[in-house]
């Protein structure tokens, strides 16, 4: 198995699961990772994240019902088994981090998740990071990692 590890950001991560813009991309990684070429790494804050916007999506019926909850299984189904055969690395919320992610949100003023994100990358030493929010693309960028935007 590669050493290469990719770290997604919750933007990233629903891309796999909701067609849009960027989903291929991040397709592409998934199967790469099930081939052994590479990890996939994120946050275990990110978990809650894409459970919260995929029922934000339900809620405000850009999907329906019953594919929130197909979603939502194969979210979850994934996520497991992924990191049963050791190939996803899930970073946790710990005071190290938290604290890092302080420095970001007063030079960057941005959110504590978005933060994070950035913390986390760096945490695992992400060869690329993946997202689809253009302000943490580049405060990403500012902070020394290969950031891929996936618009």
């Amino acid at each position: 198995m590669s050493g290469e590890i990719v770290y997604l950001d919750t933007s990233a991560i629903v891309k796999r699961y909701v067609d849009e813009p960027g989903s291929d991309v991040v397709r592409g990684l998934y199967r790469r990772c099930y081939l052994g070429e590479l990890r996939i790494s994120f946050n275990l804050w990110n978990i809650g994240e894409v459970l919260g916007v995929i029922d934000r999506a339900r809620i405000l019926r850009r999907i329906r019902e019953e594919d929130y909850v197909t979603i939502k299984r194969r979210f979850l189904a994934e996520t497991i088994r992924l990191m049963r055969l050791g190939i996803l690395l899930i970073v946790g919320i710990r005071r190290s981090i938290l604290k890092d992610s302080w420095r970001l949100i007063e030079r960057y003023r941005v959110y504590q998740a978005d933060a994070l994100q950035v913390v986390s990358a760096k945490n695992v030493r992400a060869e690329q990071f993946f997202v689809a929010d253009r302000k943490l693309h580049e405060v990403a960028l500012k902070e020394g990692l290969n950031s891929v935007y996936l618009g």
